[in-house]
């Protein structure tokens, strides 16, 4: 069975000074979980990055896959290893076998212009990193000369890096580098509560604040379709199925929310309806956020896109809570959203037909420019204990766990009807 080796390389952690060590361990957590279920032999830290050893190199594409949705990672590559053994006795060139390596590692590559980087965490390796760089860098200019291969050395700005890494266990070489997903480990920036719509926004607003370390539950607000199977809740289900794969765990709240949104149309101004609804569904999903110890509420407003994510009416309708409420895609635009959400996976799911709730009764001139005390007055008449009491008794939860490679619902309280 032939072993296969991943370095894998942080950068933003770097920057965590004194809280490092918080920020590595999760990440080596996350590690482990991504790569839950596949014969992973160990994971080392030498250095300024981690090694996952693989038992089995069968086992390296789906590898690749799961560590490319672990948040904090900057980028990663697989490995030539060399043992010391290879490197040959006393009196030999130690390194003929890191020539020979890294000569394999880049022939079959394209480029004009590449460099030799080395870092030697084994102190007791006779060569030190710069005489590497300068000895394999040059071995590797003579071959690909003689291949009639007219590249040059670039050490400012190569289109191709050759990394040797001298640790205290196998000699590394790699040249191919993939990107990973960036940002901070997961669960290192406390909870947050998100309100899915099932459209793209939301969703995206979501992956933000999970690569920046939050863990986020989910609110959805749903209302009956026409016919059997058209309300939204599929849709917020394939959501939270496609996103739990970053974080491993996720609740899914679903609030029926048509009868309530009955209630405000009775009884408030028909200008304030959707700026009512998004009130309620605030003080709802913060009711669930404060039960969940949550440090805030996430939602997909971009700024201007729709009538009621004015500035004005942001500002009035966040009056309804206490909770921080934070807007990712503020400053983004449809088309910088509509790219995020195909990069991750949920612009085919949010696509899919379905029944949402926010445009029933919609009014024909909907307020731009609403105040809280004019929303507060529109509420004058409607009973919101009662309203979120209302909610919370028919609502229902579901939880979703990511684990060995899959996501699989774990249980669900008062089952929501489709």
């Amino acid at each position: 069975m032939t072993a296969a080796h991943i370095v894998v390389h942080y950068h933003e952690l770097w920057l965590k000074g004194g809280n490092r060590k918080f920020f590595l361990s999760k990440m080596r957590v996350a590690l482990k979980r991504a790569l839950e279920g596949l014969r992973v032999a160990r994971i080392t830290e030498p250095g300024d990055r981690y090694l996952v050893e693989l038992r089995d190199a069968t086992e390296l594409p789906e590898a690749l896959v799961r560590l490319e949705r672990v948040f904090g990672v900057a980028n990663f590559s697989v490995a030539r290893a060399i043992e010391r053994k290879a490197a040959g006795g006393a009196g030999s060139d130690p390194l003929a076998a890191l020539r020979e390596a890294a000569w394999e590692e880049i022939r079959g590559e394209e480029f004009a212009t590449f460099a030799v980087r080395a870092k030697r965490s084994d102190k007791q390796f006779p060569v030190n990193a710069l005489t590497m760089e300068r000895e394999v860098g040059g071995t590797l200019h003579d071959r690909l000369i003689a291949a009639g291969r007219p590249a040059r050395v670039d050490l400012r700005n190569p289109e191709l890096t050759c990394r040797i890494e001298v640790t205290l266990g196998p000699m590394l070489v790699h040249a191919r580098r993939m990107p990973g997903a960036g940002g901070l480990p997961t669960n290192t920036a406390g909870r947050l509560t998100c309100l899915l719509s099932g459209g793209f926004d939301s969703a995206v607003a979501a992956f933000k604040m999970m690569r920046r370390g939050a863990h986020l539950h989910f609110v959805h607000f749903w209302g009956g379709g026409a016919l059997p199977g058209e309300s939204s809740v599929h849709v917020a289900r394939e959501l939270v199925k496609r996103l739990v794969v970053w974080q491993h765990t996720a609740k899914l709240y679903l609030v029926p929310f048509e009868p309530l949104q009955r209630e405000i149309v009775r009884s408030a101004p028909e200008a304030y309806r959707i700026l009512l609804y998004r009130r309620l569904m605030l003080r709802i999903a913060g009711r669930i956020a404060r039960g969940q110890r949550s440090n805030g509420l996430v939602t997909g407003d971009s700024l201007g896109q729709v009538a009621s994510q004015t500035l004005q009416n942001m500002a009035a309708v966040g009056a309804a809570t206490r909770l921080p409420i934070y807007r990712p895609l503020a400053g983004d635009d449809k088309l910088e959203i509509m790219a995020l959400a195909r990069k991750i996976g949920t612009h085919d799911i949010s696509a899919e037909p379905f029944h949402d709730c926010c445009p029933v009764f919609q009014p024909k001139a909907p307020a731009l420019f609403a105040t809280a005390a004019e929303l507060d007055e529109g509420e004058s008449q409607l009973d919101l204990k009662e309203l979120e009491r209302s909610a919370l008794e028919t609502m229902s939860v579901e939880r979703y766990r990511y684990a060995l490679g899959k996501v699989e619902a774990v249980e669900a309280t008062r089952k929501a009807t489709a």
